[in-house]
């Protein structure tokens, strides 16, 4: 049984399952591969719930698979509870890009 794909309206944006637009066509992607390249920086500023993550984790594919760089996408959101506590914020934030680490680089090279 094929489920129908539709429209998400909460996290990354999964092909397979969603209706999409994509990136490439969404944003000036060999511009920001140019800023890469020139170890300049960008921002990426929409909306919520617009494909900020989707845009970010797609760059971070592409990046890994052309074999020059290696891409981690690390959400902190979760050192928001220790915003008082720059010591514990900061370790809320290494561990969590130990734990991505362990997941996505492996893959990617």
């Amino acid at each position: 049984m094929t489920v129908a794909k539709f429209f998400n309206t909460a996290g990354p944006m999964i092909p397979e399952d969603h209706y999409y637009i994509p990136v490439s066509q969404r944003i000036d992607l060999d511009a920001i591969l140019t800023l890469i390249e020139q170890k300049r920086y960008f921002v990426l500023h929409a909306p919520r719930q617009s494909g900020k993550t989707t845009a970010i984790l797609e760059i971070c594919r592409i990046l890994n698979s052309s074999g020059r760089y290696h891409c981690l996408y690390v959400n902190v959101e979760s050192a928001q509870m220790a915003r008082e506590n720059i010591a514990e914020a900061m370790r809320i934030i290494i561990q969590e890009m130990v734990q991505r680490e362990g997941t996505i680089l492996p893959q990617a090279v």
